[in-house]
């Protein structure tokens, strides 16, 4: 074992954040208000999207956004590799996710699985923009416009991504944002949706404060999903610094690219056309069949060797036990890369020195674990 350790998403809250969060600890007013309406107008700003509403984790942000879209029973098209809350809050929506295969290249919605999986009941499709790498956003809004689809865009880990030159924020008919630790930007917990469609914005800001309309005046049924200010003061401060996380995230990647270029025992991620990739995460998916060890055997290993290390995701949603009545086949490009991925450290908070030591030791375990062809 090593006495290095390079951290997997390590998080630095510097003294920006610090005094913003205790401007508000100070001042006694704690519940949303005006700080997290200077976060939303930020965002508006940063982003060029219409309406911004900020919400108390990603999570909520996307149980609003299909909310403020589906009735019961509608079903959405979602692709089976992402995290469980993309196609959870359908559920919790009162909807039937449809799970869908991905590309095996760019680990995104596969848009041929759309036309493939579409009933009567379809009403939606969930583009997952992964690792921050964007979705095919063009084939699927053709494909959406086409069949009268709505679309619900998953961004939680891809803030401050574009794709053909605009922000992600911009695109029909909702965008979900998460402001969790490890993601582009953080505020502790806290989400945002980003929309262009006045009448979606004013559904879910009354989907999120209870239905609330006046005092105690409830015109639906709604919920808490409000934003505290202490979280709003840190990620307008930390949304200031989101060009500078992310030119360092890519500058972090490209050693990664650069050290990994041409060796096959894995790969990398694709960078979907026309997308400007801000690497939440940075992933390879090993070629098992070359090594002589398991995924998981090779993830200790690198632990080992002080490389802190993640499975996303070890099983497609049509696999877990939650959706169990749900499953729709099998979907091969998203099962074998659920038995292959791995993420690596990736944050603006590592330095170049951190970076090249982990490349060393993936390439290191790769030669290590070489499956040895035995001549006859």
């Amino acid at each position: 074992m090593t006495s290095r350790k390079v951290l997997l998403s390590p998080i630095h809250l510097q003294d920006r954040e610090i005094q913003a969060a205790n401007e508000v600890m100070r001042s006694g007013r704690l519940r949303e208000g005006a700080k997290t309406r200077e976060l939303e107008e930020a965002f508006k700003s940063r982003t060029g999207v219409s309406h911004a509403v900020a919400a108390s984790s990603g999570t909520a942000a996307l149980h609003l956004a299909y909310l403020a879209m589906l009735q019961p029973g509608d079903e959405v098209l979602v692709p089976s590799f992402t995290f469980i809350a993309t196609a959870s809050m359908i559920v919790m929506a009162g909807g039937r996710p449809v799970f869908c295969d991905i590309e095996p290249d760019t680990w995104t919605l596969d848009p041929a699985e759309i036309e493939k999986r579409l009933t009567p009941k379809t009403k939606a499709i969930a583009g997952v923009h992964l690792f921050g790498n964007a979705c095919d956003i063009a084939t699927i809004q053709k494909i959406a416009d086409k069949r009268g689809l709505g679309i619900i865009w998953d961004a939680a880990q891809a803030l401050g991504t574009s794709y053909q030159g605009r922000d992600l924020a911009q695109y029909r008919d909702a965008v979900c944002f998460s402001f969790y630790p490890t993601k582009n930007m953080t505020t502790g917990e806290g989400g945002m949706v980003a929309t262009n469609d006045e009448v979606m914005a004013a559904k879910i800001r009354l989907l999120k404060n209870h239905g609330h309309t006046e005092k105690y005046v409830h015109q639906i049924v709604g919920f808490n999903y409000r934003m505290s200010e202490v979280e709003a003061a840190i990620g307008k401060v930390q949304l200031s610094q989101l060009d500078s996380f992310i030119e360092k995230r890519k500058k972090l990647a490209n050693i990664y690219i650069e050290a990994f270029r041409g060796n096959a025992s894995f790969k990398i991620q694709s960078v979907t056309a026309g997308a400007n990739h801000s690497y939440n995460y940075f992933s390879i998916a090993l070629n098992t069949d070359q090594l002589s060890v398991s995924r998981d055997e090779f993830a200790k290993a690198l632990d080992g060797e002080g490389v802190q290390n993640a499975v996303h995701y070890p099983r497609g949603l049509h696999q877990q036990p939650a959706f169990s009545g749900l499953a729709n086949g099998v979907l091969p490009h998203a099962e074998s890369l659920s038995g292959r991925i791995l993420s690596l450290p990736m944050s603006p908070f590592l330095n170049e020195v951190d970076i090249r030591y982990a490349s060393e030791k993936v390439l290191f375990l790769i030669k290590k674990f070489a499956r040895r062809h035995v001549l006859a």
